[in-house]
């Protein structure tokens, strides 16, 4: 696959993935597939600078909207805006993703497959452009490659009329299923059948990629007064004048019932209060003693309150005194062992020089006597001459 269609496709497949976990409404799409193609010629190695993806956008905005086509000056306001909105976007895009952004194409197992089952070469081209309109579809998000793979091979096959091996089915060395190339042949025959795509803008931001600032929902319209209601009724013909009065008196005796209603609730929170009002009169009376209970416990909980602070402190001073203690005691254990360190090293010194003297006494004992025998054999050259 070259460079560009594999951008392309990689850069499909990044769309599907994000919208399966994002809404439509939330994300532009025009912006989002900016994003993904920016971000698909990063991963196949064939990078573009963001001016070249605005710009390429852009014009494409222009034809579609039948507009003008306007340079896009790198130093606007609009291109700046635009390129900050591309970058969050492929920020989005790597988040949702968790930066995993493998793509495996099913492409590359069509060739393979075809030659191993030998077909003719118009049977292969016929896959690789079925191959590529399975990228319109949510294949790439639902199947395996293989299994795509494996269902436009077949596709393509039954519109060629090319047998395939079904003793032993030639789908398994593929390893892949009948259900899934089944599943994959329905989504390409129903993609076919449909009319051309159109755009419908279902995005809250502005639907026009050269734009980048936000259009905010309209508000909801106001209900109309009584005063509007009364100048509609005022201009209607006399032919609908039935209609209306009949709808007037059954919204009148709506209005009575709901009267009716309200008044026996009115009478019912009349006695409610009669009977609180009642019980209130009742509990007036008890209300100094409970205003004495009441300050006698405040009393008593302030006072258990104080208790268990001064516990607390306790507890502290206690905590702060054991680790003053350990530390000392730590701070023993430490000279302690730095005394013993102090008396190995002392004894090893000594043990070293006894060492060193017993060899110096050797040393001195063998020069001794090498140069006593060197002495005697003089005497004896000096005794004995030859002739």
């Amino acid at each position: 696959m070259v460079r560009p269609q594999a951008v392309m496709a990689t850069g499909q497949v990044l769309f599907h993935r994000f919208y399966c976990k994002k809404s439509f409404a939330r994300f532009n799409v025009k912006r989002v597939a900016a994003s993904c193609v920016w971000l698909a010629s990063k991963l196949e190695e064939s990078p573009r600078k963001a001016r070249q993806v605005l710009i390429v956008f852009h014009r494409m905005e222009c034809r579609r909207e039948n507009l003008p086509v306007e340079h896009l000056d790198t130093s606007s306001k609009k291109y700046v805006d635009l390129k900050a909105d591309l970058i969050r976007t492929e920020r989005h895009l790597l988040k949702e993703m968790g930066f995993i952004c493998h793509v495996e194409h099913p492409h590359k197992f069509i060739s393979n497959y075809l030659a191993t089952l030998e077909t003719p070469q118009e049977l292969r081209q016929e896959a690789w452009n079925l191959a590529n309109d399975s990228l319109r579809t949510t294949l790439c998000v639902r199947f395996k490659s293989e299994v795509v793979a494996c269902g436009v091979v077949y596709a393509a096959a039954r519109r060629f009329q090319v047998p395939l091996p079904e003793n032993p089915p030639w789908w398994k060395a593929f390893d892949a299923d009948k259900s899934g190339i089944d599943e994959v042949c329905r989504v390409l025959a129903h993609l076919y059948s449909l009319p051309k795509a159109q755009y419908v803008p279902v995005c809250k931001e502005g639907g026009s990629f050269a734009t980048s600032y936000r259009s905010w929902d309209s508000p909801h319209q106001s209900i109309p007064k009584d005063g509007s209601l009364a100048g509609q009724s005022a201009n209607e013909d006399p032919s609908t004048a039935k209609g209306s009065s009949s709808l007037l008196n059954q919204e009148a005796g709506k209005d009575e019932l709901i009267k009716a209603a309200l008044d026996k609730l009115k009478e019912s929170k009349n006695s409610d209060d009669e009977s609180k009002n009642a019980i209130n009169g009742g509990e007036s009376r008890e209300e100094p003693d409970s205003k004495l209970t009441s300050d006698n416990k405040t009393e008593t909980s302030g006072e258990r309150i104080k208790e268990r602070e001064r516990d607390r402190e306790r507890e502290r001073d206690r905590e702060k005194e054991r680790t003053r203690s350990r530390d000392h005691e730590r701070g023993r254990e430490s000279d302690r062992e730095r005394g013993r360190e102090d008396t190995e090293r002392d004894r090893d010194k000594v043990k070293e020089r006894g060492h060193r003297s017993r060899d110096k006494g050797k040393d001195s004992d063998r020069g001794y006597h090498s140069s006593s025998y060197s002495s005697r054999e003089k005497d004896r050259r000096k005794h004995h001459s030859y002739a």
